[in-house]
C-alpha cells in the first residue's frame, strides 16, 4: 500500500494543476462583445504589423530579381518608408490599451502597404502590371487576420481595390480593357472569399464569447459556493482554549481549495479533556464533508457520558466515515489522532503525523511515533488501534500537525520537513503559546513558494494543576 505522504503529495499535484489551469485561459473580464473582440484585435494587430514590416522589405529580394533596374531604387524607398511606418505602429499598438477603435490599425496596414504596392503598379505602367497580384496578399492577410465583422472585411477590401483604380486613373496610362477586367475579376474574387471566411470566423468569436460568458457565470457561482464550504469549515472549528491544567491553541490555514484538515478541542460536560487531528486525502468538498462527519461522531461519541478511550473513540469514528465514504462512491480515507487529557498524562491513539513534545526540564523536544491505521479504509480496525500513556509535566508542550506543514515546498522543490519543525519549537517554547503558533505559521509562509495544502497546528502546554 502506498504511504499516505505519497498520497498527499499526489493529491497536492492534482490541486496544483487545477491552480495552473485556472491561471492560464480565464483572464476574462470583458462585460461585452465589443470590449472582448476589441482585446482580440488589438492583441492580434501586434502580429499583423509584425508581419507586415518583416515581409514589405523581405520582398524586394523579388523586386531586385524581376524589376528594371532603373525602378529599384524607388521601390526600395517605398518599402523602406513603408517598413517605418508600420515599425512605429507596432509600437503604438504595443504602449496602447485595447479600445473599440482599435480595428483603425487594421485598415492603415491596408493603406500603407496597399497603396505601396497601388504606386509600384503606377511605376510599372497602370492596370498592364501584373504587380497588382500583390494586393491579393494583403485583402488576404488583413481581412483574414482580423476577426471583425465581414463589414469590415468588405470596406477595407472595397479601400485596397479602390485605391488601386483610383490611382492608376489619375496616373493616365494607356491600358487593355481586358487586362484591367481580369485583375478586377481576381481582386474582387479574392475580397469575396475574405468576407465569407470572415463572416463565420465572426460568428466563431461572437459564440466562443458567449460561452466564456456562461463559462464565468458558473465558474462564479461555484466559487462563491467553495468559499462558503470553506467558511463552514473553518467556523466549526475551535481557535482558543484554555482547560484547566492546560493552555491550549490551535489554528488551520486552509489552502485555495476546501480542504479535509480538521482538528478539535472538546471539554465534555464531565469534565473529560479531549483532542482531535486528523487530515482527509485529497482535496474538494468532498473532504470537507468528511471532515464534519468525523467530528460530529467524535463529539458524539465523547459526549455520550461513557468513560471511552481514544482507541474506541476512533474505532467508532471509523465506521461512520467507512459508511458514508461508501455512500459517496469515492475511496477517501483519513488520518487521525484522538488525544485524552488527564492531570499528568496524554493518552494517544490513531496514525497521524508523529507528535512533538517539548520537554521543558531538558530543554529538548522529544518526538512520539503515532501507531495504528487510516479510517475509512478497513471496516473494522479495533485491532489496530492501541492507546498510548505519554508523561506530560508542567512546562512541557505537546504539538500536533498535518502534513501542511511539513511537506511545504520552497521555490526548489525543498520540504519545510519535521526537523525544521522540530527546531522551530525548541526555539519558541519560551513564548506564549499563542504567539509560539503564530511564530511557526509566519515560518513556514515565508519558507514555502505557494500554500497547496491546508496547514493546521495544535499547541498544548500542560500548567500547574490549579490554573
Amino acid at each position: 500500500m502506498a504511504s499516505y505522504a505519497d498520497a498527499k503529495d499526489s493529491s497536492v499535484r492534482r490541486a496544483k494543476s487545477s491552480v495552473d489551469i485556472d491561471k492560464k485561459p480565464f483572464n476574462f473580464e470583458a462585460t461585452d462583445f465589443e470590449e472582448y473582440l476589441s482585446g482580440i484585435i488589438h492583441e492580434w494587430l501586434r502580429t499583423l504589423t509584425t508581419l507586415a514590416f518583416l515581409l514589405v522589405p523581405v520582398f524586394f529580394i523579388l523586386d531586385y530579381f524581376t524589376m528594371p533596374k532603373e525602378l529599384l531604387q524607388g521601390f526600395g524607398i517605398y518599402r523602406l518608408v513603408s517598413t517605418s511606418i508600420l515599425i512605429m505602429q507596432y509600437v503604438l499598438i504595443r504602449q496602447t490599451k485595447p479600445s473599440r477603435l482599435s480595428y483603425l490599425h487594421a485598415y492603415f496596414v491596408s493603406v500603407i502597404v496597399g497603396g505601396m504596392i497601388v504606386i509600384m503598379t503606377v511605376n510599372l505602367g497602370g492596370f498592364d502590371s501584373r504587380y497588382y497580384a500583390g494586393l491579393n496578399l494583403v485583402i488576404v492577410g488583413v481581412n483574414l487576420w482580423m476577426p471583425w465583422s465581414a463589414v469590415h472585411s468588405i470596406i477595407n477590401s472595397t479601400i485596397t481595390i479602390g485605391m488601386y483604380i483610383l490611382l492608376n486613373v489619375l496616373a493616365g496610362h494607356d491600358y487593355v480593357p481586358s487586362i484591367l477586367i481580369n485583375n478586377l475579376f481576381f481582386l474582387w474574387s479574392t475580397a469575396i472569399i475574405a468576407v465569407f471566411i470572415n463572416h463565420v470566423k465572426h460568428k466563431l468569436v461572437k459564440q466562443e464569447f458567449y460561452l466564456l460568458m456562461e463559462l464565468k457565470k458558473a465558474r462564479d457561482a461555484l466559487w462563491s459556493e467553495m468559499e462558503l464550504a470553506k467558511r463552514i469549515q473553518t467556523a466549526l472549528l475551535p481557535h482558543r482554549e484554555k482547560m484547566k491544567g492546560f493552555d491550549i491553541t490551535a489554528t488551520m490555514v486552509p489552502a485555495k481549495e476546501v480542504g479535509g484538515d480538521y482538528y478539535d478541542i472538546i471539554e465534555t460536560p464531565q469534565g473529560d479533556k479531549w483532542i482531535a487531528i486528523g487530515d482527509v486525502s485529497g482535496h474538494g468538498v468532498d473532504s470537507g464533508l468528511i471532515m464534519m462527519m468525523a467530528q460530529t461522531s467524535i463529539m458524539s461519541m465523547v459526549n455520550s457520558g461513557s468513560d471511552c478511550r481514544p482507541s474506541e473513540v476512533l474505532n467508532s469514528v471509523n465506521k461512520v466515515i467507512r459508511e458514508n465514504v461508501s455512500r459517496l462512491g469515492s475511496d477517501y480515507y483519513m488520518t487521525m489522532m484522538a488525544i485524552h487529557l488527564d492531570e499528568a498524562h496524554m493518552t494517544i491513539a490513531g496514525k497521524h503525523q508523529d507528535a512533538l513534545i517539548y520537554r521543558y526540564a531538558l530543554n529538548k523536544t522529544e518526538v512520539i511515533p503515532t501507531q495504528g491505521t487510516w479510517l475509512g479504509i478497513s471496516d473494522n480496525i479495533g485491532d489496530c488501534l492501541k492507546d498510548r500513556e505519554v508523561k506530560m509535566n508542567i512546562g512541557d508542550i505537546a504539538l500536533l500537525f498535518t502534513d501542511g506543514i511539513t511537506e511545504a515546498r520552497n521555490e526548489n522543490g525543498e520540504m519545510y520537513g519535521q526537523i525544521r519543525l522540530e527546531q522551530a519549537l525548541n526555539q519558541y517554547a519560551d513564548l506564549p503559546v499563542g504567539k509560539l503558533l503564530d511564530k511557526i505559521i509566519e515560518e513556514v509562509k515565508a519558507f514555502q513558494e505557494e500554500q497547496l495544502d491546508d496547514m493546521t497546528l495544535v499547541v498544548i502546554k500542560k500548567l500547574s494543576g490549579n490554573k
